[in-house]
C-alpha cells in the first residue's frame, strides 16, 4: 500500500464510498444528502491542509484521509483528519495507514497535538484503532449525534499530544 498526495483525478474513484459511508449517516456529521461537487470542494481542502489516498500496487484507491489545522488563530497548534475507508478494503490496515501517516504528518508539520471533534462512540472499530495509536476520549457530547440505527449517541472528543 502506497499512501501518496491526493489529485483531483482520484475523486471518481473517492466518491463512490465517500457518498455511500456519508449517505449512510452512521459515522461523519456530514450532511446525508451532500452532492458529489459540494463534497468534493469539502474534502478537497487548500494546502497548507492536504488530502492523501492509499493506494494498492495497481494504483487502485483503497482509502483517503483529509488533514487540516482543527482551529484558526491562537488554536492552530494543534491539527486534525477525518478518514475514509472503502468498505470493500475495510479491515486491511487502511485506516491505520491513513492514521499512522496523518499522525507522523501533523508532528513534522509542527503541530502540539491531534484532536478529532466527533468520533460517534458507536463506531467502536475507529475509536479502537485511535486509542491504539494512543489517542484518549477526553470528553463526550452525550446525545450528540443521531445514528439512525441507535438513535441518539454521544460524540467523543479524541485527542493525542504530539
Amino acid at each position: 500500500m502506497l499512501i501518496r498526495e491526493a489529485i483531483t483525478e482520484d475523486w471518481p474513484a473517492i466518491w463512490p464510498f465517500f457518498h455511500g459511508i456519508v449517505a449512510a449517516g452512521e459515522t461523519l456529521t456530514y450532511p446525508l444528502d451532500l452532492g458529489k461537487e459540494d463534497a468534493q470542494g469539502w474534502w478537497f481542502v487548500a494546502p497548507p491542509s492536504r488530502v492523501v489516498v492509499a493506494v494498492d500496487e495497481a494504483g487502485a484507491v483503497l482509502g483517503t484521509a483529509k488533514m487540516n489545522r482543527n482551529h484558526m488563530g491562537n488554536g492552530s497548534h494543534v491539527a486534525s483528519a477525518t478518514y475514509m475507508v472503502d468498505p470493500a478494503h475495510s479491515g486491511k490496515g487502511v485506516g491505520r495507514a491513513l492514521c499512522e501517516y496523518s499522525v507522523e504528518w501533523a508532528r513534522m508539520s509542527g503541530f502540539r497535538a491531534m484532536q478529532f471533534n466527533a468520533v460517534v462512540e458507536t463506531n467502536t472499530r475507529a475509536v479502537k484503532l485511535y486509542e491504539s495509536l494512543g489517542f484518549e476520549v477526553i470528553g463526550t457530547l452525550p446525545e450528540g449525534f443521531h445514528h439512525p440505527a441507535e438513535g441518539y449517541v454521544g460524540l467523543h472528543i479524541m485527542h493525542k499530544a504530539l
